[in-house]
């Protein structure tokens, strides 16, 4: 189920649908976890909310039936922070987007730039096209923040374990993973470009599967 990459949407989904975004979408902090609201039988009372301070943001939920991790996803350098707050947010909002069935939703386009919006919209129609939600449980760690030396650019790495997560078939309720042999971790690299907002957009994804390891 690993996410897009820069130039190909969804480049290393397989046609048994294997699990993933991405960019898109995510959790709390350190080790908790969030739920995504809209898997069709209704928000989850266990549901979460996430959002960063700073400009607006959009309100992203997340229910209990796909638990979306973020581990040591904090950094003592402020700037490092506001990085990663929103790459997390961008990786949320991609998930959300596939539960609640919508492509066009508002909270992907707040956190990519227009050049990369085409590219996660085809990502999560590759899932919503299907009738797919995601479940399961999707661990994001090591994340590693470059900054640019203009102050308006960053570089963020991560990796995500997709042993435990899976796609639901909305309409027949079948549930899959990942091919076996599959590697189940997914290295990502992203690109950010701070906008006039002061909202660190994302610019472009690159996915290396098999490049990470716990």
């Amino acid at each position: 189920m690993a996410r897009r990459a820069a130039s190909t949407t969804a480049a290393t989904l397989t046609a048994t649908a294997a699990l993933l975004l991405t960019a898109c979408g995510g959790g709390g902090d350190g080790k908790s976890s969030d739920g995504i609201k809209g898997t069709g039988s209704g928000p989850s009372p266990s549901a979460s909310a996430s959002s960063p301070p700073g400009p607006e943001h959009p309100e992203i939920t997340i229910p209990s039936s796909f638990r979306l991790t973020f581990e040591n996803w904090t950094s003592s350098d402020p700037v490092e922070q506001a990085v990663l707050n929103d790459g997390k947010e961008e990786i949320r909002a991609g998930y959300a987007a596939i539960i609640e069935n919508d492509p066009d939703s508002e909270a992907v386009a707040f956190y990519d730039t227009e050049g990369v919006r085409g590219q996660t919209k085809e990502w999560i129609k590759s899932y919503t096209d299907k009738n797919l939600t995601v479940i399961g449980k999707l661990p994001v760690f090591n994340p590693k923040v470059t900054l640019a030396k203009n102050g308006k650019g960053a570089l963020l790495s991560y990796c995500t374990d997709e042993s435990a997560a899976k796609t639901r078939n909305r309409k027949t309720s079948k549930v899959e993973g990942n091919p076996a042999g599959t590697d189940p971790y997914v290295l990502y690299s992203v690109s950010l470009a701070k906008n006039e907002q002061g909202v660190w957009q994302n610019a472009s994804v690159h996915s290396e599967r098999g490049a990470c390891s716990r």
